[in-house]
């Protein structure tokens, strides 16, 4: 479940590129009050720009290729909808930007914050199941933009979504109002030895960018009342859930009062994706809920693309999941779907 662990927080750092002419996209990285966590969140918003700004590469490393965009451009006059996203465990924000920044282009602000505990180089299975700091995290981050004035004049504060991806597709859950079961969670990892349970049960960990040694986590010994609590933020109006995870383990009756549009994108065809994300139970159960599947994908297909001997390096860093193994459809393609799909259920419960 978690992914490139490996990489360092810096190889994550805004890239400047040689400018060559003004982009409709910008970017700002913003430190935002977590009070909850004790500590500022990084988070960073993408958002419809006039010319301005040096450009630059979000999210590029020695694995992934970065997405343009021209850091500190001047606003368009909004006001725009807000997208807070939520990365998948052991991402970071910075790697959604190949669909932050097509979003933006729409009219969208895209704001996300790199979650604490299960972010890469920073993660643990103890943290992980830990959803209600997560939520916490980006209701945190709707408060701050929300709430300073250079940030409010461009945001329509009524028209909010959320959309995440794997570990953050359950964060989007949770802040839609799904409630989990730890008991229905602890039963499937009982039985189910892969994917986020393998990661529970492996008894490694990263800190400080640096892998260390940890207990294997015991998912009864997870605080029953905060695992199951309700994290339902009301400023949501829609969600995007790229193969959520917790799959199994949410409770019917807390789906079935969810009242906001529930858009579920599952990676590949129905007959080959994972138990831990399988989302058309899910979407069934909520009342507007829809599905779609992205078809000659897989998991990784979400991760932005590799660059030429990304395969290579990350086997030699010892990494065993196929982030940048080839899949049916090349990546580009399969991004352009995604794209699509998100776009237009956002423009469709939160346009004018």
């Amino acid at each position: 479940m978690p992914l490139l662990q490996f990489l360092p927080a810096a190889a994550f750092v805004l890239t400047v590129a040689t400018p060559s002419y003004a982009h409709d996209v910008g970017v700002r990285e913003i430190a935002v009050s977590a009070p909850d966590r004790g500590q500022d969140l990084s988070v960073t918003i993408w958002y419809p720009a006039a010319d301005g700004g040096d450009t630059v590469l979000v999210g590029d490393n020695q694995i992934f290729k970065g997405s343009e965009a021209s850091k500190d451009a001047p606003f368009l006059p909004g006001p725009f909808p807000l997208v807070v996203v939520s990365h998948g465990s052991g991402g970071r924000v910075q790697a959604m930007s190949w669909l932050a920044s097509e979003l933006a282009k729409e009219g969208f602000i895209v704001a996300g914050p790199n979650h604490p505990g299960t972010t890469s180089g920073d993660s643990t299975p103890a943290n992980t199941p830990k959803l209600w700091e997560r939520t916490s995290d980006l209701s945190a981050v709707i408060d701050r933009l929300t709430g300073d004035s250079e940030w409010n004049r461009v945001i329509d504060t009524d028209r909010i979504a959320v959309l995440g991806f794997s570990l953050g597709g359950s964060t989007a859950m949770e802040i839609s109002g799904a409630e989990a079961s730890l008991e229905a969670y602890a039963r499937y990892c009982d039985s189910y030895k892969k994917w986020d349970c393998a990661w529970f049960a492996g008894g490694k960990g990263y800190v400080d960018d640096m892998p260390v040694e940890v207990d294997k986590l015991d998912l009864r010994t997870i605080d029953k009342g905060r695992f199951e609590q309700s994290n339902l933020d009301r400023r949501i109006k829609a969600a995007v859930l790229v193969d959520p995870g917790l799959a199994q383990a949410y409770r019917e009756e807390s789906l079935k009062k969810i009242e906001i549009p529930m858009h579920f994108i599952n990676l590949g065809s129905v007959e080959t994706i994972p138990l831990a994300v399988a989302s058309q139970p899910l979407a069934a159960r909520t009342p507007k809920g829809s599905y779609a599947t992205v078809a000659g994908a897989d998991h990784f297909s979400f991760l932005p693309e590799c660059k030429d001997g990304a395969s290579e390096r990350l086997k030699s860093f010892g990494e065993v999941d196929p982030i940048c193994e080839p899949t049916e459809r090349p990546r580009t393609e399969i991004h352009a779907d995604i794209t699509k799909i998100a776009r237009e259920a956002l423009q469709q419960n939160l346009g004018e």
